[in-house]
This record gives C-alpha cells, structure tokens and sequence, in this order.
C-alpha cells in the first residue's frame, strides 16, 4: 500500500479544515487548463459498480445563465417566506449564491438509467448512483481548494424546472448547480457559522450496534 509522509497528511488535514462553500467571488476567468485538472478529480473518483454516473453541464450561454439565476430568484424568495422574525431577518442578509459573479457555473447531474456498470450495487441501492456523484463533487472540491480555487453549491433551487431550462435528458437528476472560481477572501470557518446561522457539532457522535 502506498505510503504517505506525516507533513502530507497533515496538509492534507489542513485542506478539508479549509474547504469552504464559497459565494463571493472575483471575476477574474479561470485558466481553462486550471479548471480541467481540477475537473479530473472525477476520474478518480470512487462509484458504485463503476458506473461513472456524473454528468456535467457548463452552464455558458447567457440564456441558460439567467434562467438558472431566475430559478434560484424565486427559490430564495419561497424560502424566505417560510421564515418569520428574527430568523427572516437573518436568513435574508445570507448570500446563498455566487451566481452574479462566479466565471464558471456547473449544473452536475446523476444519469439513473446509465448501463455503465451493469447495474452492480445499485439493484438494492439505486441511490447509490446519486451517493457517487456526490463522492466525486467532493474530491472535486477539495482539488479546487488546493488550486486557490473556491467552489459554491447552489441547493436553493427548483431541480425539475432547471432540468428543463437546460434540455437535459429525463434520466439525469440534478445533483447540484456550482459556481467556481477565484474567492475574493479565504475562511477556515463557514459563512454560515460566522453569520450566526448556525453552530457545528461539538463532538461527533457515533454510536455502537
């Protein structure tokens, strides 16, 4: 088994205590060179069966651009209106999306009728397919933050209409819309938490069967 030195992993350690969802970005284009080996994290990723279910979309035309941002527009709002008082005050102040700004917009997607893989672990576990993409995401993720890249995850959004704004196939289920790019400032701590949304977990709790 290959073997990796302490300062390795403590580094590597320290790169997951900064990976952060990042919204707020410059506007400076990423090298498309840049965003390929960032982007091939996917290829090593693990996947039920090997069945390699992702399937990503660069969201580029100036059309498909805003229908995703209209999307998001009246999700955000929807989910404002679940709110009340204080905490309606203070959902409205979060930014949830750095689609305004970010030069690199991915919508990724789980194709669930994909034949790669003939089907293995995913006959009891279909949503294993979809556990995969997310697998890939996050090696992704962490590539771009080791690239001085920040990635945001736009979950505030109707999946079924932007399927549709976007032409995909029927099979494929919307995973997550990302925005990527350079981050205008680092954190080693989530927005969410330096906003007062919310606290982490103290400790991890784990319990035994």
């Amino acid at each position: 088994m290959r073997n990796f030195e302490p300062e390795f992993r403590d580094e590597l350690y320290e790169l997951m205590r900064w990976r952060r969802d990042v919204r707020r970005f410059r506007t400076t284009p990423v090298d498309e060179a840049l965003l390929m080996r960032c982007l091939d994290a996917f290829s090593h990723a693990p996947s039920v069966g090997l069945s390699e279910p992702w399937r990503i979309v660069r969201v580029e035309s100036t059309k498909a651009r805003a229908a995703a941002r209209a999307n998001f527009e009246r999700a955000n709002a929807d989910a404002l209106a679940r709110y009340d008082g204080d905490q309606a005050d203070n959902y409205a102040k979060l930014k949830l999306a750095g689609m305004d700004r970010s030069p690199v917009q991915l919508a990724i997607f789980c194709d669930e009728a994909s034949p790669k893989g003939h089907g293995l672990g995913a006959g009891t576990m279909p949503e294993m397919r979809r556990y995969s993409v997310v697998s890939a995401v996050t090696l992704f993720w962490l590539a771009a933050r080791a690239e001085g890249l920040g990635l945001g995850w736009v979950s505030v959004l109707d999946p079924v209409q932007l399927c549709r704004d976007l032409g995909v196939s029927e099979e494929w289920a919307l995973i997550g819309y990302f925005c990527l790019g350079h981050p205008e400032e680092d954190h080693d701590t989530p927005e969410l938490l330096r906003e007062g949304w919310e606290a982490r977990a103290p400790t991890l709790d784990i319990t035994r069967a």
